[in-house]
C-alpha cells in the first residue's frame, strides 16, 4: 500500500472524516459521533464517531474495527481527513487502518477475498498546509507490518512452527534489517550446560534452540536485554493438560514473538538503544524420556531445581535464558516476557499483563508506556515473603508450589533467582494479553502484544 500526505481532496475518492462527541456537525442531528458510530453522509463521504475525548489507543481500535468489518469492500483509493489532528493521532489511525486488513486465513485453500486496497491501494492523508507529519507514516506502516508478521507466527499451528522455524525467522530478519543473530543448537546447549531448557525438551523429537539477537545502532548509551519464552507447543509434559483447550497452546511462544517483533521494529526505525534478544525455544511434549515430576535438574546458572510440575516449564527455560543474558551481555536492563501462568489471567483478565519488578523507576516507566500504547500493565508484588513458596528440601529451589494461590507471583519469584540480583529486571506475564478472543478473528488469535509497549518504553530518553 502507498501512503502519502495531500493538501486537497479529490471529489471522486472516498473521504473519511472523524468526529468526537460534541463536535459533530450541527445540521446532522441523527449522527451523535459515539464511539464507532458510522454515518454515510454521501456515497463519497463516510463519517466515523470517536466518542468523547478518545485516547490514542482507542483511535487504533476504532479504525481497525472500521476497516476490518468492510475489508472485502474498500475501494482502492481512500482519503483520511486529518486536518486539525496531531501527527501522533495520524500515526495511530493509520496503524489501525493497516491492521484492519490483517488476513488470518493462513492455510485456507479457498480464502475469502480481501480488498486490494490493503496491498496495492493508496491511502492519502489530508492535512493542512505546512503540517509536517515527520516520520509518523513510516512508523505506522512499519509497526503494523511487524505486528502482522508476528500475528502470523502466533496463529501458526505447532506443526508449522517448530523452534527451528523461530530461529529461521530471526536469522532472516537479521539479514534483512541489519542485526546479528546466533543460533545455539542442541549440541551447543549441551556444551554450555543449558540443562533446564534441555530438560523441557526431553519429551520432544524436535530439537531445542536458543536464539540470540544483537541489534547495535551506530551510537548508543544503554543496553537492554529482552528474554522471551519460546515454547512452540505445550502439552504440559507428564503433568499433561486437559484436552479441551490444548490446541491453543500453539500460542505459548507469545513472549518470543514480542521479542522478535520488537527487535525487528527497532532495527527498522533505527532506535538508539542496543538490544539483546534471547529466546530459549522448545516443545514441551510427552514421551518415555520426558522429565518427570520430582526429578531434580541442573541449570545454566549452576542452581539445582526440583521439578514439581512439568507444566510449569516456561520458567525453566527462562531460567537458562535469563542467566545467559545477564552473564554474557551484562545489560543495563533485563525484561522478560512470557505467557507464563493462568493465575495472571484469573487476577487481571484479558485487559492487562502482570508486571513484576523490585525497581520502582522501571515499573513506572513500563506502566506509563502501557497506558500510552493501550498495552497495559498492572504491577503485582514480588516481596521476599513469597520466597519460601519455592523452597525445596532436596534442591536449591522448586519450580512450583502446588497451591491454588499467588501463582503468578511465585513464578516471578522463581525467575528472580536467575537474574543474579540484577537491579533493573522486570518480568511481564502476558498470558492473558498475547492471545485471546477479539472481534478481529472468529476464534482466539495472536495480538502482537508487547511490541508497541516495548518500543515506546525503549524510545524514551532515559531508561530505568
Amino acid at each position: 500500500m502507498q501512503i502519502r500526505q495531500i493538501l486537497d481532496a479529490n471529489e471522486d475518492t472516498l473521504l473519511i472524516k472523524s468526529f468526537e462527541s460534541g463536535s459533530e456537525p450541527e445540521n446532522q442531528t441523527m449522527f451523535k459521533a459515539e464511539k464507532g458510530e458510522l454515518w454515510w453522509f454521501s456515497s463519497r463521504e463516510l463519517w466515523v464517531g470517536l466518542g468523547k475525548e478518545p485516547k490514542l489507543p482507542a483511535i487504533i481500535r476504532i479504525f481497525r474495527s472500521l476497516f476490518f468489518k468492510r475489508k472485502d469492500r474498500w475501494p482502492g483509493q481512500i482519503i483520511l481527513d486529518s486536518k486539525n489532528r496531531s501527527a501522533e493521532w495520524v500515526e495511530h489511525a493509520v496503524n489501525g487502518i493497516l491492521l484492519g486488513g490483517y488476513n488470518i486465513q493462513l492455510y485456507k485453500t479457498d480464502p475469502k477475498p480481501v480488498s486490494t486496497f490493503f496491498s496495492d491501494g493508496t491511502l492519502s492523508i489530508l492535512t493542512d498546509a505546512n503540517f509536517n507529519l515527520g516520520n509518523s507514516l513510516e512508523k505506522a506502516q512499519k509497526t503494523a507490518s511487524v505486528q502482522m508478521r508476528i500475528m502470523d507466527l502466533m496463529n501458526a499451528p505447532g506443526n508449522y512452527k517448530t523452534p527451528q522455524v523461530l530461529a529461521d525467522w530471526a536469522v532472516k530478519s537479521g539479514e534483512v534489517n541489519g542485526f546479528g543473530v546466533q543460533i545455539l543448537d542442541k549440541a551447543k546447549l549441551e556444551e554450555l550446560g543449558m540443562h533446564a531448557l534441555l530438560s523441557v525438551n526431553k519429551g520432544s523429537d524436535v530439537p531445542p534452540v536458543m536464539i540470540v539477537m544483537d541489534y547495535q545502532p551506530e551510537s548508543y548509551q544503554q543496553t537492554v536485554a529482552l528474554v522471551g519464552k519460546g515454547v512452540t507447543f505445550d502439552t504440559g509434559g507428564i503433568s499433561i493438560k486437559t484436552s479441551a483447550n490444548m490446541h491453543l497452546m500453539k500460542s505459548d511462544m507469545g513472549g518470543a514473538a514480542a521479542v522478535l517483533g520488537t527487535i525487528e521494529l527497532a532495527a527498522q526505525l533505527k532506535l538508539p538503544v542496543r538490544l539483546i534478544g534471547v529466546i530459549p525455544s522448545t516443545e514441551n511434549c510427552v514421551d518415555g524420556s520426558s522429565t518427570k515430576p520430582g526429578d531434580v535438574i541442573q541449570s545454566y546458572s549452576g542452581k539445582t531445581i526440583e521439578v514439581i510440575d512439568t507444566d510449569a516449564e516456561g520458567r525453566l527455560i527462562l531460567a537458562d535464558g535469563l542467566s545467559y543474558a545477564g552473564k554474557e551481555f551484562k545489560p543495563d536492563v533485563i525484561i522478560d516476557l512470557a505467557t507464563l501462568t493462568g493465575s495472571v489471567i484469573q487476577t487481571l483478565g484479558y485487559e492487562a499483563a502482570g508486571l513484576f519488578t523490585a525497581n520502582d523507576q522501571l515499573a513506572d516507566a513500563l506502566s506509563k508506556s502501557g497506558e500510552k500504547t493501550g498495552e497495559r500493565l498492572w504491577r503485582l508484588p514480588i516481596w521476599d515473603e513469597y520466597k519460601e513458596e519455592i523452597s525445596s528440601d532436596i534442591a536449591d529451589l522448586k519450580n512450583y508450589h502446588g497451591k491454588p494461590l499467588a501463582g503468578a507471583i511465585v513464578a516471578a519469584k522463581f525467575l528472580e533467582v536467575f537474574t543474579d540480583g540484577h537491579s533493573a529486571w522486570a518480568h511481564l506475564d502476558i498470558a492473558g494479553t498475547a492471545f485471546g478472543d477479539t472481534e478481529f478473528a472468529p476464534g482466539r488469535a495472536g495480538t502482537a502484544y508487547g511490541i508497541r509497549l516495548l518500543y515506546h518504553y525503549l524510545s524514551n530518553a532515559s531508561l530505568a
